[in-house]
Protein backbone atom coordinates (compact mmCIF):
# COMPACT_ATOMS: atom_id res chain seq x y z
CA UNK A 1 0.00 0.00 0.00
CA UNK A 2 0.99 3.62 -0.26
CA UNK A 3 3.47 5.10 2.17
CA UNK A 4 1.73 6.19 5.35
CA UNK A 5 2.99 7.24 8.76
CA UNK A 6 -0.19 6.29 10.58
CA UNK A 7 -0.94 2.57 10.37
CA UNK A 8 -4.36 1.80 11.81
CA UNK A 9 -4.16 -2.01 11.62
CA UNK A 10 -1.10 -4.19 11.27
CA UNK A 11 -1.18 -7.99 11.23
CA UNK A 12 2.01 -10.07 11.23
CA UNK A 13 1.88 -13.81 10.53
CA UNK A 14 -1.54 -14.12 12.17
CA UNK A 15 -3.13 -17.58 12.14
CA UNK A 16 -6.39 -19.02 13.43
CA UNK A 17 -7.74 -22.59 13.29
CA UNK A 18 -11.47 -22.92 12.55
CA UNK A 19 -12.30 -26.60 12.92
CA UNK A 20 -10.40 -28.38 10.18
CA UNK A 21 -9.64 -25.10 8.37
CA UNK A 22 -6.55 -22.98 8.92
CA UNK A 23 -6.76 -19.21 8.43
CA UNK A 24 -3.47 -17.51 7.64
CA UNK A 25 -0.70 -16.74 8.05
CA UNK A 26 -1.96 -13.20 7.41
CA UNK A 27 0.40 -10.25 7.07
CA UNK A 28 -1.25 -6.95 6.24
CA UNK A 29 -0.93 -3.25 7.05
CA UNK A 30 -3.76 -0.75 6.59
CA UNK A 31 -2.91 2.98 6.70
CA UNK A 32 -5.35 5.59 7.94
CA UNK A 33 -7.99 7.03 5.63
CA UNK A 34 -8.31 4.19 3.12
CA UNK A 35 -11.03 1.70 2.26
CA UNK A 36 -9.90 -1.92 2.02
CA UNK A 37 -12.26 -4.50 0.51
CA UNK A 38 -11.80 -8.11 1.64
CA UNK A 39 -12.95 -10.38 -1.17
CA UNK A 40 -13.09 -14.14 -1.59
CA UNK A 41 -15.46 -17.08 -1.68
CA UNK A 42 -17.61 -17.99 1.31
CA UNK A 43 -15.41 -19.73 3.84
CA UNK A 44 -12.23 -18.04 2.65
CA UNK A 45 -11.61 -16.46 6.07
CA UNK A 46 -12.89 -12.89 5.64
CA UNK A 47 -15.23 -12.94 8.66
CA UNK A 48 -12.62 -14.66 10.81
CA UNK A 49 -10.16 -11.88 9.99
CA UNK A 50 -12.71 -9.27 11.09
CA UNK A 51 -13.52 -11.26 14.24
CA UNK A 52 -9.84 -11.15 15.18
CA UNK A 53 -9.76 -7.39 14.62
CA UNK A 54 -12.75 -6.94 16.95
CA UNK A 55 -11.36 -9.51 19.42
CA UNK A 56 -14.44 -11.71 19.03
CA UNK A 57 -11.81 -14.34 18.19
CA UNK A 58 -8.22 -14.53 19.39
CA UNK A 59 -5.46 -15.55 16.97
CA UNK A 60 -3.56 -18.76 17.61
CA UNK A 61 -0.29 -17.13 16.64
CA UNK A 62 1.11 -13.91 15.25
CA UNK A 63 0.57 -10.34 16.32
CA UNK A 64 -2.05 -7.67 15.68
CA UNK A 65 -1.51 -3.98 16.34
CA UNK A 66 -4.34 -1.44 16.58
CA UNK A 67 -3.24 2.18 16.11
CA UNK A 68 0.37 1.11 16.65
CA UNK A 69 -0.08 -1.00 19.82
CA UNK A 70 -0.76 -4.67 20.54
CA UNK A 71 -2.86 -6.05 23.41
CA UNK A 72 -3.40 -9.34 25.18
CA UNK A 73 -7.00 -10.51 25.63
CA UNK A 74 -9.77 -7.95 25.16
CA UNK A 75 -9.13 -4.53 23.75
CA UNK A 76 -9.10 -1.78 26.39
CA UNK A 77 -12.08 0.62 26.38
CA UNK A 78 -9.99 3.56 25.16
CA UNK A 79 -9.13 1.56 22.01
CA UNK A 80 -12.47 -0.18 21.48
CA UNK A 81 -14.29 3.16 21.48
CA UNK A 82 -12.57 4.03 18.19
CA UNK A 83 -13.77 0.87 16.42
CA UNK A 84 -17.22 0.54 14.81
CA UNK A 85 -18.39 -2.91 13.79
CA UNK A 86 -21.27 -4.08 11.62
CA UNK A 87 -21.48 -7.89 11.82
CA UNK A 88 -22.86 -10.18 9.15
CA UNK A 89 -24.86 -12.14 11.74
CA UNK A 90 -26.75 -10.19 14.37
CA UNK A 91 -26.17 -10.50 18.13
CA UNK A 92 -28.92 -12.84 19.38
CA UNK A 93 -28.77 -11.48 22.96
CA UNK A 94 -30.21 -8.18 21.73
CA UNK A 95 -33.24 -9.70 19.97
CA UNK A 96 -35.65 -8.97 22.84
CA UNK A 97 -34.56 -5.35 23.01
CA UNK A 98 -36.02 -2.53 21.00
CA UNK A 99 -33.68 -0.63 18.71
CA UNK A 100 -33.67 2.24 21.21
CA UNK A 101 -32.80 -0.06 24.14
CA UNK A 102 -30.01 -1.76 22.21
CA UNK A 103 -28.58 1.63 21.27
CA UNK A 104 -28.53 2.72 24.94
CA UNK A 105 -26.59 -0.44 25.79
CA UNK A 106 -24.09 0.13 23.01
CA UNK A 107 -23.68 3.77 24.00
CA UNK A 108 -22.13 2.53 27.26
CA UNK A 109 -19.25 1.07 25.24
CA UNK A 110 -18.39 4.39 23.58
CA UNK A 111 -17.48 7.62 25.35
CA UNK A 112 -17.93 9.40 22.02
CA UNK A 113 -21.40 8.04 21.26
CA UNK A 114 -23.34 10.72 19.36
CA UNK A 115 -27.02 10.26 20.17
CA UNK A 116 -28.07 13.04 17.81
CA UNK A 117 -26.22 11.38 14.93
CA UNK A 118 -27.70 7.99 15.82
CA UNK A 119 -31.27 9.31 15.89
CA UNK A 120 -30.71 11.18 12.65
CA UNK A 121 -29.47 8.03 10.91
CA UNK A 122 -32.37 5.99 12.30
CA UNK A 123 -34.81 8.54 10.91
CA UNK A 124 -33.01 8.69 7.57
CA UNK A 125 -32.92 4.89 7.32
CA UNK A 126 -36.57 4.65 8.44
CA UNK A 127 -35.91 2.20 11.28
CA UNK A 128 -38.65 2.02 13.98
CA UNK A 129 -36.92 2.81 17.27
CA UNK A 130 -39.52 1.20 19.56
CA UNK A 131 -39.80 -2.15 17.78
CA UNK A 132 -37.97 -5.20 19.11
CA UNK A 133 -34.97 -6.08 17.00
CA UNK A 134 -36.33 -9.59 16.46
CA UNK A 135 -39.42 -8.06 14.81
CA UNK A 136 -37.49 -5.89 12.37
CA UNK A 137 -37.08 -6.98 8.78
CA UNK A 138 -33.58 -8.03 7.75
CA UNK A 139 -33.10 -4.75 5.94
CA UNK A 140 -34.28 -2.70 8.94
CA UNK A 141 -32.01 -4.63 11.28
CA UNK A 142 -29.12 -4.06 8.87
CA UNK A 143 -29.81 -0.33 8.81
CA UNK A 144 -29.95 -0.25 12.62
CA UNK A 145 -26.55 -1.97 12.77
CA UNK A 146 -25.10 0.62 10.38
CA UNK A 147 -26.53 3.53 12.39
CA UNK A 148 -25.11 2.06 15.60
CA UNK A 149 -21.70 1.48 14.00
CA UNK A 150 -21.51 5.08 12.76
CA UNK A 151 -22.89 6.80 15.88
CA UNK A 152 -19.58 6.91 17.83
CA UNK A 153 -17.66 8.48 14.90
CA UNK A 154 -15.21 5.56 14.64
CA UNK A 155 -11.68 5.94 13.40
CA UNK A 156 -11.83 2.32 12.19
CA UNK A 157 -15.02 0.88 10.73
CA UNK A 158 -15.29 -2.89 10.19
CA UNK A 159 -18.13 -4.04 7.93
CA UNK A 160 -19.04 -7.68 7.30
CA UNK A 161 -21.19 -8.01 4.16
CA UNK A 162 -22.81 -4.60 4.78
CA UNK A 163 -25.17 -4.85 1.77
CA UNK A 164 -26.84 -8.09 2.88
CA UNK A 165 -30.59 -7.51 3.09
CA UNK A 166 -30.51 -3.92 1.83
CA UNK A 167 -32.77 -2.79 -1.00
CA UNK A 168 -31.23 -0.57 -3.74
CA UNK A 169 -32.43 2.66 -2.07
CA UNK A 170 -30.98 1.74 1.34
CA UNK A 171 -27.79 0.57 -0.37
CA UNK A 172 -27.31 3.98 -1.99
CA UNK A 173 -27.91 5.72 1.35
CA UNK A 174 -25.30 3.47 2.94
CA UNK A 175 -22.77 4.39 0.26
CA UNK A 176 -23.46 8.09 0.87
CA UNK A 177 -22.89 7.73 4.61
CA UNK A 178 -19.68 5.77 4.13
CA UNK A 179 -18.37 8.37 1.68
CA UNK A 180 -19.14 11.07 4.24
CA UNK A 181 -17.14 9.13 6.83
CA UNK A 182 -14.17 8.93 4.51
CA UNK A 183 -14.39 12.53 3.40
CA UNK A 184 -15.30 14.35 6.62
CA UNK A 185 -14.01 12.09 9.39
CA UNK A 186 -11.11 10.35 7.62
CA UNK A 187 -12.44 6.99 8.78
CA UNK A 188 -10.50 3.88 7.78
CA UNK A 189 -12.85 1.16 6.50
CA UNK A 190 -12.22 -2.57 6.17
CA UNK A 191 -15.18 -4.36 4.62
CA UNK A 192 -15.81 -7.95 3.65
CA UNK A 193 -18.01 -7.91 0.57
CA UNK A 194 -18.86 -9.82 -2.61
CA UNK A 195 -20.71 -6.90 -4.24
CA UNK A 196 -18.62 -5.84 -7.24
CA UNK A 197 -20.25 -2.42 -7.60
CA UNK A 198 -19.61 -1.73 -3.91
CA UNK A 199 -15.92 -2.46 -4.37
CA UNK A 200 -15.72 -0.28 -7.47
CA UNK A 201 -17.41 2.68 -5.79
CA UNK A 202 -15.73 2.60 -2.39
CA UNK A 203 -12.51 0.60 -2.23
CA UNK A 204 -8.99 1.98 -2.54
CA UNK A 205 -7.42 -1.45 -2.12
CA UNK A 206 -8.55 -5.02 -2.61
CA UNK A 207 -7.33 -7.87 -0.43
CA UNK A 208 -8.03 -11.33 -1.81
CA UNK A 209 -8.50 -14.29 0.51
CA UNK A 210 -8.70 -17.81 -0.86
CA UNK A 211 -9.03 -21.02 1.14
CA UNK A 212 -7.85 -19.30 4.31
CA UNK A 213 -4.81 -17.69 2.70
CA UNK A 214 -4.27 -14.00 2.03
CA UNK A 215 -3.14 -13.96 -1.61
CA UNK A 216 -2.15 -10.31 -1.64
CA UNK A 217 -3.24 -6.69 -1.72
CA UNK A 218 -3.74 -4.65 -4.89
CA UNK A 219 -4.62 -1.06 -5.63
CA UNK A 220 -8.09 -1.23 -7.16
CA UNK A 221 -7.74 1.52 -9.77
CA UNK A 222 -4.40 0.21 -11.02
CA UNK A 223 -5.82 -3.30 -11.25
CA UNK A 224 -8.84 -2.17 -13.25
CA UNK A 225 -6.83 0.09 -15.57
CA UNK A 226 -4.14 -2.49 -16.31
CA UNK A 227 -6.20 -5.56 -17.16
CA UNK A 228 -7.57 -5.64 -20.70
CA UNK A 229 -8.52 -7.97 -23.50
CA UNK A 230 -6.94 -6.95 -26.83
CA UNK A 231 -7.76 -8.12 -30.37
CA UNK A 232 -5.39 -7.47 -33.26
CA UNK A 233 -4.31 -8.93 -36.61
CA UNK A 234 -0.95 -10.62 -36.24
CA UNK A 235 0.96 -13.82 -35.61
CA UNK A 236 1.40 -16.07 -32.60
CA UNK A 237 4.88 -14.62 -32.22
CA UNK A 238 3.41 -11.11 -32.00
CA UNK A 239 1.11 -12.25 -29.20
CA UNK A 240 3.93 -14.10 -27.41
CA UNK A 241 6.06 -10.93 -27.33
CA UNK A 242 3.49 -8.98 -25.31
CA UNK A 243 4.04 -8.45 -21.55
CA UNK A 244 2.04 -10.06 -18.71
CA UNK A 245 -0.22 -12.16 -20.95
CA UNK A 246 -2.71 -14.22 -18.93
CA UNK A 247 -4.59 -15.80 -21.84
CA UNK A 248 -4.32 -15.89 -25.60
CA UNK A 249 -6.21 -17.48 -28.46
CA UNK A 250 -6.26 -17.27 -32.26
CA UNK A 251 -8.83 -17.35 -35.06
CA UNK A 252 -7.02 -17.18 -38.38
CA UNK A 253 -4.97 -13.99 -38.30
CA UNK A 254 -7.04 -12.56 -35.46
CA UNK A 255 -5.17 -12.71 -32.15
CA UNK A 256 -6.80 -12.30 -28.75
CA UNK A 257 -4.75 -11.69 -25.61
CA UNK A 258 -5.61 -10.89 -22.01
CA UNK A 259 -2.85 -8.83 -20.46
CA UNK A 260 -2.20 -7.06 -17.16
CA UNK A 261 0.06 -4.52 -18.88
CA UNK A 262 -2.41 -3.14 -21.42
CA UNK A 263 -0.69 0.22 -21.96
CA UNK A 264 2.71 -1.37 -22.55
CA UNK A 265 1.19 -4.02 -24.83
CA UNK A 266 -0.49 -1.33 -26.91
CA UNK A 267 2.85 0.48 -27.31
CA UNK A 268 4.59 -2.71 -28.40
CA UNK A 269 1.93 -3.38 -31.04
CA UNK A 270 1.95 0.21 -32.30
CA UNK A 271 5.75 0.24 -32.61
CA UNK A 272 5.51 -2.99 -34.64
CA UNK A 273 2.97 -1.36 -36.95
CA UNK A 274 0.19 -3.70 -35.82
CA UNK A 275 -3.29 -2.22 -35.65
CA UNK A 276 -5.37 -2.91 -32.56
CA UNK A 277 -8.91 -3.79 -33.62
CA UNK A 278 -10.64 -3.72 -30.26
CA UNK A 279 -9.94 -3.58 -26.51
CA UNK A 280 -12.11 -4.40 -23.51
CA UNK A 281 -11.39 -3.66 -19.86
CA UNK A 282 -11.59 -6.76 -17.68
CA UNK A 283 -14.41 -6.92 -15.18
CA UNK A 284 -13.48 -7.10 -11.53
CA UNK A 285 -14.78 -10.65 -11.16
CA UNK A 286 -12.57 -11.75 -14.08
CA UNK A 287 -9.55 -10.19 -12.40
CA UNK A 288 -10.42 -11.98 -9.15
CA UNK A 289 -10.59 -15.30 -11.02
CA UNK A 290 -7.12 -14.80 -12.54
CA UNK A 291 -5.79 -13.62 -9.19
CA UNK A 292 -7.12 -16.67 -7.31
CA UNK A 293 -5.52 -18.90 -9.96
CA UNK A 294 -2.15 -17.24 -9.35
CA UNK A 295 -1.91 -15.61 -12.78
CA UNK A 296 -1.53 -11.95 -11.81
CA UNK A 297 1.98 -10.41 -11.66
CA UNK A 298 3.48 -10.48 -8.16
CA UNK A 299 4.16 -6.73 -8.09
CA UNK A 300 0.43 -6.02 -8.52
CA UNK A 301 -0.67 -8.14 -5.58
CA UNK A 302 2.01 -7.71 -2.94
CA UNK A 303 0.99 -7.59 0.72
CA UNK A 304 1.45 -4.03 1.98
CA UNK A 305 3.52 -3.24 5.10
CA UNK A 306 2.66 0.43 5.07
CA UNK A 307 6.04 1.47 3.64
CA UNK A 308 5.79 0.03 0.16
CA UNK A 309 4.47 1.50 -3.06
Amino acid sequence: MRNAENIVIEMENVTKARGSRQIGPITLAVPAGYVVALVGHNGSGKSTLLHMLTRLALPDSGQIRWFGRSYEGELPPDVRQWIGYMPEHFFAEENRMTAEQAAKLRALWYSGWDEIRFRGLMEKFEVPAHTKLSKLSKGERRRFELAAALAPHPRLLLLDEPSSGLDPFAWKMMLEELRDCMRNEKTTIIMATHIVDEIKRLADYIVLMHEGKLLGCAEKDHLLESGKEIWFEGTEEDAADLPCVLERSQEGLLQRVVTMEAAVAAEVLQEAGIRILRTRALELDELMMHWAAGRLPQHMTSVGKGNEA
